[in-house]
């Protein structure tokens, strides 16, 4: 067995340690008066509306003339695209075709002391504004929920060079064309655009023919397309890798930003916790009595791999929790619901599976007769197949719940909003733990045991489950 240095045992464990408590608490400072959040904690994490309840909001065209269903769509389109950005996932957006309002539902910040909805909705209210801008330059990125990059705030010449705005478009349509070198059936998204808009976009394209111009939904850039020919007709496509829901979401979002109306608020009230923050309590206390008697049982019975593993799971929690508070600057917050604690305290339990195996096998060994080193290094080898195998299929169904049941797929309408966000949450925080297993359950475990290993006091073979010496 190679060797790990001694002091590996001490940085790991005091690095876990560390991350556990500040994922916990947090980092939070004062600039004057005011309170500044370095580092996001438990605190910061928007709970659902099981949990703490939230808004409840009716818009409505603000014109006297009925919408059309493309219109409402739209609207309901847009309002979702601003839920999902602000990474809230467990919401209920419905339409009224037959009189004109659109029903919105999701959970309060958590921040939110006054519980005023007028002011929690004050967003969701406005028309959206699409905009066509020269180049991709942005300030920030960030990822969004289904892992792909979100670039935000133009600068520079894509700041100051806006070719088209959402009243230059007449409509946005999903196409489906054949791909002349495959074969196959391939999706866009075509545009029709108003007269001063083909003028303007006929002047753009054959300026910026072979360069990008990307489009825009508020501040976030929401496609990024190549100029391939000059178009002044006012008819153009916009191509891509698009799946049928994908450009058919896209067509939707640029009609958003073309509505002929601002939306109403034409009322807004407070929604109960389905649940509410005792049952979230419950579980918490639940969780943590159980960790507590895990922890007792993997020292007694595991003795010193288990204070290795009760060490490694404070950081898979530590994962779990930084994962939906914000944590990491590249994740963004994202709204926790009770099925989501589900997730995180069965991948606790994934978690605990894995050190169970592995320190099994090192106590076999030993009892076999083997060396403290042999017996760590066989030990290891043997464990990694039945740990990976188990926690493998595990990813697959957490992957096939986030893509089946996430914010913007199609089985919302089958299923309901309501049970596709708890469905969604209960998928991330599963597969995040996961995750987390892997790092901490295998590798800063198996570090933390070898480097034990070395200090001559510790390789005693009964401390790690083999008879007495």
């Amino acid at each position: 067995m190679k060797r790990v240095p001694k002091p590996v045992f001490f940085i790991v464990a005091f690095l876990i340690l560390l991350f556990f408590f500040t994922s916990c608490l947090g980092i939070k400072g004062k600039n004057g008066d005011n309170s500044v959040t370095y580092v996001k904690g438990l605190s910061d994490i928007r709970l659902g509306i099981d949990i703490r309840g939230g808004v409840e909001a009716t818009f409505s065209p603000a014109t006297s003339a009925k919408a059309t269903k493309e219109q409402l769509d739209s609207a309901e389109s847009i309002i979702k695209l601003r839920l999902i950005n602000n990474n809230i996932t467990d919401y209920e957006v419905y339409s009224d075709y037959n009189h004109d309002r659109i029903i919105v539902r999701f959970p309060w910040k958590n921040d939110e002391k006054n519980f005023n909805p007028e002011s929690a909705i004050q967003e969701l209210s406005a028309t959206a504004l699409v905009t066509f801008r020269e180049g991709m330059e942005y300030t920030t990125q960030t990822t969004g929920s289904d892992g792909q990059p979100i670039y935000k705030t133009p600068k520079g010449t894509t700041a100051s060079n806006i070719i088209l705005q959402g009243a230059d478009i007449k409509s946005a349509s999903p196409q489906m064309t054949n791909d002349q070198t495959t074969g196959k059936a391939a999706y866009e998204v075509s545009l029709q655009l108003s007269d001063s808009g083909t003028k303007k976009f006929a002047a753009a394209t054959d300026r910026l023919k072979g360069q990008i111009i990307s489009i825009w939904m508020d501040d976030a850039m929401i496609s990024y397309p190549r100029v391939d020919s000059v178009i002044s007709d006012g008819k153009c496509a916009i191509t891509g890798n698009f799946t049928a829901a994908e450009a058919s979401s896209l067509a939707n979002k640029i009609n958003a930003g073309a509505l002929p109306f601002k939306l109403t608020t034409v009322s807004s009230g407070t929604v109960n916790p389905t649940l509410g923050e005792s049952s979230k309590d419950a579980m918490m206390m639940a969780g943590a009595i159980a960790f507590a008697l895990v922890s007792i049982f993997m020292i007694f019975a595991f003795r010193l791999p288990g204070v290795v593993a009760v060490i490694s799971l404070l950081g898979q929690m530590a994962l779990s929790f930084a994962a939906v508070s914000g944590y990491f600057g590249f994740l963004n917050s994202f709204t926790l619901t009770l099925p989501g604690i589900a997730g995180i305290i069965l991948s606790i339990g994934m978690g605990v599976d894995a050190n169970i195996i592995t320190a099994t096998r090192i106590k076999e060994e030993l009892w076999g007769g083997k060396t403290l080193d042999s017996a760590i290094s066989n030990g290891d080898e043997n464990s990694f197949s039945a740990i990976f195998d188990g926690n493998i299929t595990v990813i697959i169904v957490a992957l096939i719940l986030m893509l089946v049941f996430g914010p913007t797929n199609i089985l919302s309408m089958l299923f309901g909003a309501s049970t596709t966000g708890s469905i969604y949450s209960f998928g991330y925080t599963l597969l995040i733990g996961i995750i987390g297993n892997f790092l901490f359950g295998v590798l800063t475990t198996r570090l933390m045991t070898k480097s034990a290993s070395s200090f001559r006091f510790l390789r005693n073979k009964w401390l790690y489950g083999g008879p007495r010496e």
